[in-house]
C-alpha cells in the first residue's frame, strides 16, 4: 500500500537528526532538542507527534530510508509528482509505475485500487488501469440504474472496436462496484454481530480524517482478502512555507493514528501481516528555515517502510547537513531503489522490465 503525503512533506523535521549542530543552526526556531523528540539511536528520532511509529519501530515494524529522491530535482509539486509516480526523471511520462505493473499482471482494475478522490496516475498504465473508489461513494447517489450498467457492459459479438472497449469499461466498473459492496455489506454484518470483534482501523480517539476513512476501507478488504495487490490511499496539506511546526504536527499527528492504528489491525490476520506499507512525498524541504518559520521546497527526505515483514533500522545514508547542492539535501537513495524492491518482494515480478532496466535495490529491508 502506498501512502501518498501531497504538498512535500519536511523530511528533516520527521526524521529528526536532532544530535547534528548544523540542523539546529539552519533552523533554530523550527528545530527540536533530543528531548522534545521520539529517540531511535543516539543522532536521530522521530517527530514528537510519531508516537505510534516510534512503537512500531521499537517493535521491529518499521524501517526509515534517508536521502531518498532521483537526479536532478525538481522543486515544482506537479513535475516532481509526476516523476514520483511515473517513475522517469528523464522525461514526462505517460504511464505510472505500477500502471505498468499492472499492463504486465493481467489489466484487472480490481488488482490496483485507489481510495481517493480521482485515481492517481500511478495507476494508469499502457493498456490498462488501476480503479479509484472515493470512500464517500456510499453517500452519492447512483446516475444510472444498475440494469442500465448491466446492459451497456455486455458485449456482443458485432460491436465495433469503440463499443467493445466501451462495454468493457462498464463490465470494469461493474466488477470493482461488486467487490467493494461485497466488502463493505461483510464488514456491515460483522458490526451487527453480539460477540464480532470487528475493530476500527484506526484508534484515532479523535475527529476521524479522511486519511482514517481511506485505511479503515484498505482493511476491510484486506481482511475480506481481496484480489487487490496495491492500494493507494493519502493526505494533502505538507506545503509549510509558514508556521510550519504546529501544523506539520497535526498532519503527522494524523498520519501517525492512522497509520500506526491500521498496522495494528492488520497485525492480526495472515493476510493483514502479508502488507507492506511506504509512505512518501513528493520532495523535501529546504535545509534552512525561512523568514515566515516555515520551509520552502526542497529535495531528498524520507521514505517510511512499514509491516511484519519489514526488517527494521535506518537504510541509506544520511544526507549532509553541510554539503549542500545549491542550499538543498544531496540525493543519497535513488527513489526507483525502493520500487524496484517492492516490486520484487512484494508483488513478485521482473522490477526492470518496469522500471526501464532499473538495477538498484533496497539490501536487507524486506
Amino acid at each position: 500500500m502506498l501512502v501518498t503525503l501531497y504538498g512535500g512533506n519536511d523530511g528533516l523535521n520527521t526524521v529528526v537528526p536532532y544530535a547534528d549542530p548544523a540542523y539546529h543552526d539552519a533552523r533554530p526556531e523550527l528545530a527540536y532538542t533530543g528531548e522534545e523528540i521520539k529517540r531511535l539511536d543516539d543522532e536521530v528520532g522521530l517527530n514528537p507527534a510519531l508516537a505510534g511509529l516510534h512503537r512500531l519501530y521499537g517493535e521491529g515494524r518499521l524501517a526509515v530510508v534517508r536521502g531518498v529522491g532521483y537526479p536532478e530535482p525538481d522543486r515544482s509539486h506537479f513535475r516532481s509528482m509526476d516523476i514520483w509516480q511515473t517513475a522517469e526523471p528523464q522525461r514526462p511520462g505517460n504511464t505510472g509505475w505500477l500502471g505498468r505493473w499492472l499492463d504486465r499482471a493481467g489489466s484487472d482494475p480490481r488488482l490496483a485500487v485507489s481510495f481517493e478522490p480521482a485515481m492517481p496516475p500511478l495507476l494508469a498504465g499502457e493498456r490498462s488501469a488501476g480503479a479509484s473508489v472515493p470512500v464517500t461513494e456510499r453517500k452519492a447517489s447512483r446516475v444510472l440504474p444498475e440494469a442500465t450498467i448491466a446492459e451497456l457492459a455486455a458485449a456482443a459479438p458485432e460491436d465495433t472496436p469503440a463499443r467493445a472497449r466501451a462495454a468493457a469499461c462498464f463490465a470494469d466498473l461493474r466488477s470493482v462496484d461488486q467487490m467493494i459492496r461485497e466488502v463493505r455489506d461483510a464488514e456491515a454484518a460483522a458490526d451487527q454481530e453480539p460477540d464480532g470483534e470487528a475493530a476500527p482501523a484506526t484508534a484515532t480517539g479523535g475527529s476521524r480524517t479522511p486519511l482514517d476513512a481511506q485505511l479503515d476501507l484498505v482493511a476491510q478488504c484486506v481482511e475480506a482478502e481481496v484480489s487487490t495487490r496495491v492500494f493507494s490511499v493519502s493526505l494533502g496539506g505538507f506545503d509549510t512555507h509558514a508556521d510550519e511546526k504546529q501544523l506539520q504536527e497535526v498532519l503527522l499527528g494524523q498520519v501517525d493514528r492512522a497509520v500506526s492504528g491500521f498496522m495494528d489491525r492488520m497485525a492480526r490476520t495472515e493476510a493483514g501481516r502479508k502488507v507492506v506499507v511506504a509512505v512518501y512525498s513528493e520532495f523535501g524541504r529546504r535545509v534552512r528555515a525561512n523568514a515566515s518559520d516555515g520551509t520552502d521546497h526542497g529535495t531528498a527526505s524520507n521514505t517510511l517502510l512499514l509491516g511484519a515483514g519489514v526488517r527494521c533500522g535506518l537504510y541509506g545514508e544520511p544526507p549532509s547537513l553541510t554539503d549542500l547542492d545549491d542550499g538543498d539535501l544531496r540525493v543519497t537513495t535513488d527513489f526507483r531503489d525502493v520500487y524496484a524492491t517492492l516490486l520484487e518482494r512484494v508483488l513478485d515480478t521482473d522490477a526492470g522490465a518496469v522500471l526501464g532496466g532499473w538495477r538498484g535495490r533496497l539490501g536487507g529491508v524486506l
